[in-house]
């Protein structure tokens, strides 16, 4: 009788799935912030059980995902790296599979490949604060009966946007066009653009990446943008990291670097937002320096907002200049008034002819990854809740979310989230606390989670959860307020709320 109780019906016809396995965490993820909860969850929390849910069949997330030509990180590595695994590379401005590698060996080198359960895609999450757990389902591998897995803490780690869908807005004739369209989220391996004429529309990271990657091949491409974008060229290599090598151990010099660079990014963000004009004419002034006092840089690159009102765009050792003032690799600043079959014709009359069109317009944003959630068989809306402390949601027991930074490196955010958790979790188990849950103060008023005008923010400002007007559930996009909000702070205080199982369950 006691094996018949630990039988469930599963979804499929007649079929028996015995009780689903049960963990002190699920994570779901396995890319570079769900490799790292992890690896925070081995070190800090001995003992722990966890597993990583991973939907697709391999490691590393938007760096496995994204293969496109000369893909490669927006930010230094020192900072985007783990802050327990020091970036040894000589490259700070790394190339996608250098950082896929990174990734994967860190989870080796911490045993947390073992961990992972590839091919399952989280479809539902619900809680239950009787039994104080999430039960989580997930489509089955190669599409086997959907799984169930129960846990006491559930660690959302899927980034914040779809791996199914790309941002692609329709233009009018795309349908009469003779050529490619690609988009960069969906690259095609067997893609040869030697010797063609390519245009990317786009003026975002993923566009300032392509083009002087393809320039190198290709007849001409034409990177084509509505509006310009602020680009900054830095040495792909950090010249201080190179020297301290010489003289110091790796490691130490290592994590000088990630002090540095973190000093230094903070110094540049609170610099521009003070003195938005002075900014911007140092930005300018480096464009002018690389592409020539000849160069219509006001048409082309000085943007119509204030620096780091939109995230900039980091070019190593000036390559994207470089294509352009050669001449492989030109810039245009026009709407596309429609697609033609040999091309595109824009509003200015001017048309370009193109081979292949890669569509750089963006992401589709998805923080939570589709995922259904439950509370006590109630249906909840995550956007409806306010984010607690940059990492919990209001009225959400047990549950958490990675999410990095916008003016920073996604990394330092996520790790000291990590870290949180880790420190809310041994402190419930030498308490005996079996639910924690943030309960918002009536007196804290909603406000939009981000001050960001990027287009891809914009499109998803219903979908992201809120931010409060005060903290602890205020987000500040500041790394030294994390670390005292987040690591040097008492746990406890009158927003987060602790109680124990009822003591039949408990018994039970």
């Amino acid at each position: 009788m006691a094996d018949l109780e630990n039988l469930e019906l599963d979804d499929g016809p007649n079929r028996l799935q015995a009780a689903a396995p049960h963990f002190d965490v699920v994570i779901v993820g396995a890319g570079l912030s769900g490799i790292g909860a992890a690896c925070h969850l081995r070190k800090r929390c001995p003992g722990t059980t966890f597993t990583i849910l991973e939907a697709r069949d391999s490691i590393g997330g938007t760096w496995d995902l994204f293969r496109y030509p000369g893909v490669r990180s927006d930010s230094d590595m020192h900072t985007l790296g783990y802050s327990f695994r020091p970036w040894r590379e000589a490259n700070a401005i790394a190339e996608g599979g250098l950082i896929r590698d990174y990734i994967r060996e860190t989870a080796a080198e911490h045993g947390i490949d073992r961990a992972i359960r590839f091919g399952r895609r989280v479809k539902s999450a619900s809680w239950s604060s009787e039994a104080a757990r999430w039960t989580v389902v997930a489509a089955g591998p190669e599409d086997g009966p959907p799984e169930r897995f129960t846990c006491g803490f559930l660690l959302m780690c899927s980034g914040y946007y779809s791996y199914a869908a790309g941002h692609s807005p329709e233009f009018q004739g795309m349908s009469q066009y003779q050529g490619q369209i690609i988009h960069p989220q969906f690259w095609p391996e067997e893609l040869d653009y030697a010797g063609k004429r390519v245009v990317v529309i786009g003026s975002g990271a993923t566009a300032m990446t392509l083009v002087p990657a393809m320039a190198r091949s290709t007849k001409h491409v034409v990177m084509l943008q509505r509006s310009p974008t602020y680009v900054v060229s830095r040495p792909a290599k950090d010249p201080m990291a190179t020297r301290l090598r010489r003289w110091l151990p790796q490691s130490l010099a290592s994590r000088l670097v990630r002090v540095k660079n973190i000093l230094f990014g903070l110094f540049f963000y609170r610099f521009a937002r003070k003195n938005p004009e002075r900014t911007r004419a140092l930005i300018m002034d480096g464009v002018r320096r690389a592409l020539g006092p000849d160069y219509d840089v006001g048409t082309h690159f000085a943007p119509r907002y204030n620096p780091w009102d939109q995230r900039l765009c980091l070019v190593p050792d000036a390559d994207l200049f470089k294509a352009i003032r050669d001449g492989r690799a030109s810039v245009v600043t026009d709407e596309i008034e429609s697609f033609t079959p040999a091309g595109l014709k824009l509003r200015s009359g001017r048309e370009l002819e193109a081979d292949i069109v890669v569509t750089a317009t963006g992401l589709k944003l998805n923080l939570l990854g589709d995922v259904r959630f439950e509370i006590d068989g109630r249906a909840v809306e995550m956007s409806k809740s306010i984010w607690y402390k940059g990492a919990m949601l209001s009225g959400v027991p047990n549950f958490a979310s990675l999410f990095g930074y916008t003016n920073a490196s996604w990394t330092l955010k996520t790790d000291l989230v990590s870290a949180y958790v880790c420190r809310l979790l041994n402190y419930m188990k030498r308490h005996g606390y079996a639910i924690v849950t943030p309960h918002r103060d009536e007196s804290v008023e909603e406000e939009p989670a981000l001050d960001f005008t990027a287009g891809y923010i914009q499109r998803a400002r219903d979908l992201l959860p809120r931010q409060g007007s005060k903290a602890p559930w205020k987000l500040k996009q500041s790394y030294p307020f994390d670390v005292a909000n987040l690591k040097l702070s008492r746990l406890r205080d009158k927003s987060l709320v602790f109680s124990r199982r009822p003591a039949k369950d408990r018994a039970a």
